[in-house]
């Protein structure tokens, strides 16, 4: 049995894309089970991508449905984020504890099991629509839950796939993300305009129990001695919380998700407030968001693997972020100052341009995802990685929870350019944070 090394960042060595890891052989898997463990990951992600990102994109259902004002729009979608911000950590720390299996599990089954509670009893109605309070409660508990998706979907392909297979696994796994965001972008704003929010929370947990079946039939860890072996050679060095190296990587994902977040939860009301848009050419514009982010995705894992420049992609994504959020700012500062001097005659170009520059923006900061967390678990080994993507997520879902609550009170302040200048200026701190190439 070869055992294979695995270094740190850019100077881990690398394995052929196409030799099959040794974990795959033995004990009843056939050579090709870890591509089902990888689809069980992309499916996780999707079923509760499709929750945190698509519930977002019912933002003007969910306003006029719930009574709610932008204030209280963004503290029940920010709730959301909190949640998964508050349990990612804990979540991970139980994965590399009890294994990846228990942990997914337990998660998916509770997330359906609580979506269909929502779906019975907290929709509007003609004679009751409930309360602020209780519709952040349950999103935050909705949180809670569906944080443990991602360590544990994420530890899995660590143990099942070797380097120089990681970086195109994990970011397949990431194209979950925008793949389920943007069926719940096109599908979920229709459904509650014409069905109601029961329709929207019962789809969603039919998704996740569906997945949860799929990850009790085949999710399993690889053989015991290969998994030992492995965590062996990759947990040299300190554990994640205590590696410095960790927490940077860390900290510029969350800087990063910023304005990636800012689209998520508010494209569709700058859309349709500010470009005066309806739900057909939102949906279709953050589809399309979504879409792009996977291409990449799949892309920059490939391509990443191949010349192992992790680092400098990373560094790469962040600088074209903040030259893509400061282009959408400076559009809308354009088409603001065109509407106060009168001059309408400019509104059709500067509409299409804004689709064009949000799209794109959104794309180049949604790019990076599968990259970033590959080259955190190798820096933190097998053997700790749902910890250290614990981590990563913990800061990745405080900006969920800060930018929905931020963006009402930069519009009081400001203007829609204002909150896409900001998020390029948090693009452009997290790019000295992340590590330079090795």
């Amino acid at each position: 049995m070869s055992v294979i090394t695995i270094g740190r960042g850019e100077d881990a060595p690398q394995c052929e894309p196409h030799e099959a890891p040794a974990s795959s052989v033995g004990a009843g898997f056939g050579p090709n089970h870890r591509w089902k463990v990888l689809g069980i990951g992309v499916a996780a992600n999707a079923s509760f991508s499709a929750t945190f990102s698509g519930i977002p994109a019912t933002a003007v259902f969910m306003r006029s449905g719930y009574h709610l004002g932008n204030g209280q729009l963004g503290l029940v979608l920010g709730l959301l984020g909190l949640g998964v911000a508050l349990s990612e950590l804990p979540w991970g720390l139980l994965t590399d504890r009890w294994g990846d299996r228990g942990v997914l599990l337990t998660g998916l089954g509770a997330t359906a099991a609580w979506l269909l509670l929502m779906a019975v009893l907290v929709v509007p109605s003609p004679t009751q629509v409930p309360g602020v309070v209780l519709l952040a409660s349950v999103l935050l508990v909705t949180g809670l839950l569906g944080g443990s998706v991602n360590g544990s979907s994420g530890r899995a392909i660590m143990a099942w796939f070797h380097e120089g297979e990681r970086g195109f696994a994990m970011s397949i796994r990431q194209t979950a993300v925008p793949l389920g965001g943007g069926l719940g972008a096109l599908v979920l704003p229709s459904l509650a305009s014409a069905h109601g929010f029961a329709a929207v929370y019962g789809l969603l947990a039919a998704s996740s129990a569906i997945t949860a079946l799929f990850a009790w039939r085949w999710l399993h860890q690889p053989p015991k001695d290969e998994a030992v072996t492995a965590a062996a050679t990759l947990s040299a060095g300190p554990t994640p919380l205590h590696n410095p190296d960790v927490w940077r990587i860390a900290i510029a994902i969350g800087l990063l998700c910023v304005p990636q977040v800012a689209v998520l939860t508010f494209a569709s009301v700058f859309l349709h407030d500010f470009g005066g848009m309806g739900t057909a050419v939102i949906s279709v514009s953050l589809g399309a968001v979504q879409v792009g982010a996977m291409v990449m995705r799949v892309w920059s894992g490939r391509f990443t693997d191949r010349y192992r420049n992790r680092r400098s992609f990373l560094r790469l994504c962040s600088m074209l972020s903040v030259l893509g959020f400061a282009a959408l700012g400076l559009v809308v500062l354009a088409s603001a100052n065109l509407r106060a001097a009168d001059m309408a005659d400019w509104q059709p170009l500067l509409s299409p341009a804004i689709v064009l520059v949000l799209v794109v923006a959104g794309i180049c900061v949604s790019a990076w995802h599968g990259v970033a967390y590959t080259e955190l678990a190798t820096l933190a080994g097998a053997s700790h990685a749902g910890t250290a993507l614990g981590l990563a997520n913990s800061f990745v879902f405080v900006a969920f929870f800060l930018v929905p609550i931020t963006i009402p009170g930069l519009l009081v302040l400001g203007s829609w350019a204002g909150v896409w200048l900001s998020a390029a200026a948090c693009a452009l701190i997290a790019w000295p944070i992340f590590l330079r190439p090795a």
